[in-house]
């Protein structure tokens, strides 16, 4: 696909898998916008990728606000006329057992992975659907599949944003817009570092690294393939973990 002119959107975009697909995009000369809350690493990245053929725009967004979704799609439309692509990339994984009650964890993964999803979806369907074209990726997990321990309320956000995924490609299937649900195994992001439970912290200290981690760019390049398939072909789930994992 040609992807000067074309118009991608990535939430989630000021570290890890988000900043790592941007430049992916940037470098094949789309327009990209960045959105996060921490200003300050979207104008990093912007300066970083500046060097690349592509266009680059930032809004800082909590996905969390239902408006600031709708404000970023249009933000994007108002940029560069269309959005080619939404990659619902933010998220969460404050990692905790339940009997430690993260109540404001949960709560803040369910805004974040859960409704930050549908506002994406719902921001800019009705877009996608006036041009007859576009494709909405989401970021699950390979935890969307298993459950482990500490990870229930995790697994049960990203189960969740499979299944929209899934409807959502249902309900679309008579139309030219595409739908992609990405399953991370582990990789080197910010992620962890979320994680306030001492009892899940400590048995990480005592498990050590078990696997080498995939790098932003492994999961970037996932999302290019299947962004780039033909019009008539859906890649509607892919999983990615390290190959010893």
């Amino acid at each position: 696909m040609e992807w000067n002119g074309k118009t991608v959107v990535i939430t989630g975009a000021s570290s890890g898998i988000g900043e790592a697909t941007a430049e992916r995009f940037v470098r094949e000369g789309a327009n990209v916008v960045l959105a996060a809350r921490r200003q300050d690493r979207l104008e990093e990245i912007r300066q970083r990728l500046n060097e690349y053929e592509g266009s680059i725009a930032i809004k800082t967004t909590d996905v969390a606000s239902r408006q600031e979704v709708e404000d970023l799609i249009q933000y994007a439309i108002d940029e560069f006329s269309q959005v080619d692509v939404l990659f619902n990339n933010a998220g969460l994984m404050p990692l905790s057992y339940m009997k430690n009650k993260k109540i404001d964890e949960w709560e803040r993964m369910v805004d974040v992975n859960v409704k930050g999803v549908l506002y994406g979806i719902g921001a800019v369907l009705p877009h996608m659907i006036e041009r007859n074209e576009g494709h909405i990726l989401t970021t699950s997990s390979v935890a969307g599949h298993e459950v482990f321990p500490s990870g229930a309320v995790y697994s049960g956000t990203k189960f969740a944003a499979r299944v929209i995924m899934e409807g959502l490609a249902k309900e679309v299937t008579n139309t030219n817009i595409r739908t992609t649900s990405i399953s991370p195994g582990v990789v080197a992001t910010e992620l962890m570092e979320t994680i306030t439970d001492e009892d899940v912290l400590n048995k990480q200290k005592q498990r050590g690294s078990q696997f080498t981690p995939l790098q932003g760019m492994d999961i970037a390049n996932a999302v290019f393939y299947a962004v780039n398939q033909p019009q008539n072909v859906d890649v509607n789930e892919v999983i990615v973990r390290p190959n010893n994992q």
